[in-house]
């Protein structure tokens, strides 16, 4: 039986061990997240929590500050999402909705980690259900936990979620994941700590390296969520997430480029 012939059921599992739906598979879905031709990159620091993401727009005669991949979820949880962005956004709604839900029934803002493991169980009933399709789009959320500290979590359409000191998605995923690696363990062996600034510094060494490009400010997006006493900007203030706007982005890739 060919590979197309398992899609069609949903309980039979391909010679391969696959699992996939009709139509529409999980496996399918992640192909799309690649497709979608950007890459972002999330790095948790001591106090800062990062992500820096591509932005490309298509047509000269689209307004470039209705193209973004960043979302703020909660005052001190924002995400990045890759992939689709047709599902993106829905993501978000949903990922917002269940957000101000545990702020109404509890009282206090929701966890980054409850949050991740929220939406990941829910990712995951869409992979078992023949009505419904998997969404084709990876989520990293960044923010603070009172215990713990900075946090990056990252889900994927089947319903898997984990935290990272440091990771990637999109097109350039493998070869992100390799230079962070190489990174971290050069860190690990200095006993190299990240601050604000080398948090925001490496993701973007990380991003012009596997793309291979010296960026222009207005072809990324950052997003941090930082309680350094070394973020000023009023917007910022408690660990509050925030999307940096085209100047600041401009003197951070300045600061960089000097540094190399």
């Amino acid at each position: 039986m060919s590979r197309s012939s398992y899609d069609r059921y949903l309980t039979v599992f391909s010679p391969e061990g696959r699992l996939t739906l009709p139509f529409s598979s999980s496996e399918y879905a992640f192909k799309a997240i690649s497709g979608a031709g950007i890459t972002a990159i999330a790095i948790r620091g001591k106090d800062t929590s990062v992500v820096i993401t591509q932005r490309k727009v298509p047509d000269k005669l689209l307004d470039p500050e209705t193209i973004t991949h960043l979302f703020q979820i909660t005052p001190t949880i924002g995400c990045v999402m890759t992939g689709l962005i047709a599902d993106a956004r829905a993501q978000v709604q949903r990922t917002r909705s269940e957000a101000a839900s545990f702020r109404y029934k509890y009282g206090y803002e929701i966890t980054p980690e409850a949050l991740a493991k929220r939406m990941a169980n829910i990712n995951q009933v869409y992979t078992q259900r023949a009505g419904m399709r998997p969404l084709g789009i990876s989520m990293i959320l960044i923010g603070p936990d009172d215990e713990t500290g900075p946090q990056v979590f990252k889900l994927d359409p089947a319903g898997y979620f984990t935290g990272y000191k440091a990771t990637a998605s999109g097109q350039k995923q493998t070869e992100a994941t390799n230079y962070l690696e190489k990174r971290w363990k050069t860190m690990e062996a200095d006993k190299t700590t990240l601050d604000r600034a080398g948090a925001i510094e490496l993701a973007i060494e990380t991003l012009s390296s596997v793309c291979a490009t010296d960026f222009k400010a207005s072809e990324i997006e950052i997003g941090i969520s930082s309680t350094s006493s070394d973020e000023k900007h009023p917007d910022g203030a408690g660990g509050r997430f925030r999307q940096m706007n085209e100047e600041e982005r401009g003197d951070w890739l300045v600061r960089v480029g000097e540094k190399d």
